[in-house]
């Protein structure tokens, strides 16, 4: 179906080209003078504005993150509106086919009821400008999905894992549970013997099943696209300042269709969120 405004941009095209009368041009396009005369009073400038912001700081989200954003900012603006602009200035993303597993092996994983029961701790792997290998370590509390620490480091041995799990103890306390992958890092004797000293319970994911590890392995998507797959870094201090800044915006703004469209801390707060990258000791 042709909108009404192209068809106006086609009756001015064929009224200069061939000096041809308003009422004649309409009936070629079976459409009623009205199209001609009718000027659209709407302003569109304020939402194009809103979301080419978002655009800037998330690019990779696309059209129904950006609409519940403009919605918890108190926009009144339809749907259908929205979605006509985002349309017109030609940012529709092809939605990406993703492999799914058979009904029968899929296995969900409980809900944690309260902060600090199950946190989830994963590794991703990036490189430097200079071709130095990037290791990031995420933590997040299933409960909230709230992204507890994003540390980097050229090597993140388990040592270091143990001394980021110790300042967040200092900072909000320890969970019964952490869930891992096999990693070496994460069967180490150092590690489950630092998880028996502090009674925390090491939960292991099957080899090649990462939907047992679901809640961080939808958080690691998420950073990979807008971070590691979008910047370039030069060193550890380049990429702690960028990771701080969407870490900030992912706890208190992103909205989780698992969390009724709500952030992690609009869920479930802490009474003192944290803010920033845990720097290493």
């Amino acid at each position: 179906m042709v909108k009404s405004s192209v068809k106006k941009e086609a009756c001015k095209y064929l009224k200069k080209k061939y000096k041809a009368s308003i009422k004649s041009i309409c009936a070629i396009f079976r459409s009623t003078r009205a199209i001609w005369y009718h000027t659209s009073i709407l302003d569109d400038s304020e939402v194009i504005e809103k979301l080419q912001e978002y655009v800037e700081t998330n690019p990779n989200r696309g059209f129904d993150n950006y609409f519940k954003r403009i919605r918890r900012e108190g926009y009144k603006w339809s749907r259908n509106r929205v979605l006509r602009v985002y349309r017109e200035m030609g940012l529709v993303r092809r939605p990406k086919k993703r492999k799914k597993l058979p009904e029968g092996l899929r296995k969900p994983l409980d809900t944690a009821s309260i902060l600090n029961e199950v946190w989830s701790m994963d590794f991703m792997s990036d490189s430097f400008e200079d071709g130095r290998t990037l290791r990031v370590l995420n933590i997040i509390d299933d409960h909230n999905r709230e992204s507890l620490a994003i540390q980097g480091a050229l090597s993140m041995p388990s040592a270091r894992v143990i001394r980021v799990l110790e300042q967040l103890e200092e900072e909000i306390g320890l969970p019964k549970y952490i869930r891992t992958d096999n990693g070496p890092e994460f069967i180490s004797k150092e590690y489950k013997n630092w998880c028996e000293t502090k009674n925390i319970i090491p939960v292991y994911a099957s080899p090649g099943t990462p939907t047992e590890n679901a809640y961080i392995e939808r958080f690691n998507r998420l950073f990979r696209e807008d971070i590691l797959d979008a910047y370039l870094f030069r060193n550890i201090k380049q990429f702690e300042i960028i990771a701080e800044k969407w870490r900030e915006d992912y706890n208190n703004f992103h909205p989780h269709s698992s969390l009724n469209d709500k952030s992690p801390i609009e869920f479930s707060s802490r009474q003192q969120p944290l803010i920033g990258v845990l720097k290493p000791q």
